[in-house]
């Protein structure tokens, strides 16, 4: 999905706007201010998030078990065009685009732009998927996507279909729903449920299914009952 562009002109004008008025510099100073206040104080995590192991596995016990609904429905643009940060998901309304967002979560080494504090310039990215080790600059191509670990296909199928534009919207830029992975990976993955796709990386089939679990629960989405099998498999991993 590319970048929510309203709201990135938005934020330069915000940070721009008194210099080109030829307004005092100390004005743009505050600005700029204003602007890294507000990236600062959005949490880019929701405390709980993901449940541990035991939390997960109560969680999927009580999920709704049903075939998958209305996929012949789905289309992309339902959930929305563009990354926006307008919602109350987790890392909403702080000024900043939502893969952006993403990265500064999930990378490591990172450096952020100095006049816009959302922007990231250059990070590495522990891909939890596989392992790999992959670094980030913004100024060339990047091997890093950013993956939905319930797909928004699996979702609508799970029941997005039923809900509001907005709540779907809501879904597509939430951050508990969202991880920076291998590009590649996340090709390979697609839409597929947890019955059809594992992480390649053994080691990450824990927090996998507790993550994906937890976002069944937190939207009320259902399960088929091959995919609460492969997430009882996977929260066997789990080491107590």
């Amino acid at each position: 999905m590319g970048p929510s562009r309203p709201l990135v002109v938005l934020f330069v004008l915000a940070l721009a706007g008194p210099a080109a008025a030829g307004c005092h510099h100390d004005d743009t100073a505050t600005a700029q201010a204003s602007a890294v206040a507000l990236v600062a104080q959005v949490p880019l995590t929701r405390a709980g998030f993901p449940p541990d192991a035991a939390a997960a596995k109560a969680q999927l016990a009580r999920l709704k078990v049903e075939r998958g609904r209305n996929w012949q429905t789905y289309k992309r643009e339902d959930f929305g065009r563009y990354w926006s940060d307008e919602t109350d998901a987790v890392g909403g309304r702080n000024g900043c685009d939502t893969r952006d967002d993403v990265l500064r979560r999930d990378l490591t080494e990172l450096r952020e732009g100095d006049r816009n504090p959302c922007v990231v310039l250059s990070g590495t990215l522990h891909d939890p998927y596989t392992g790999k080790v992959l670094p980030y600059t913004n100024r060339r191509a990047s091997q890093i996507q950013t993956d939905h670990v319930v797909a928004l296909g699996a979702a609508w199928r799970g029941g997005a279909y039923a809900w509001t534009p907005q709540r779907r919207l809501e879904y597509a830029n939430d951050l508990d729903v969202l991880l920076a992975v291998d590009k590649q990976t996340n090709y390979d993955k697609g839409s597929r449920t947890a019955d059809k796709w594992r992480p390649p990386r053994r080691a990450y089939w824990c927090e996998y299914a507790r993550r994906y679990t937890g976002i069944k629960a937190k939207y009320g989405l259902s399960v088929t009952a091959p995919e609460k099998l492969a997430l009882q498999d996977m929260l066997a991993t789990c080491t107590p």
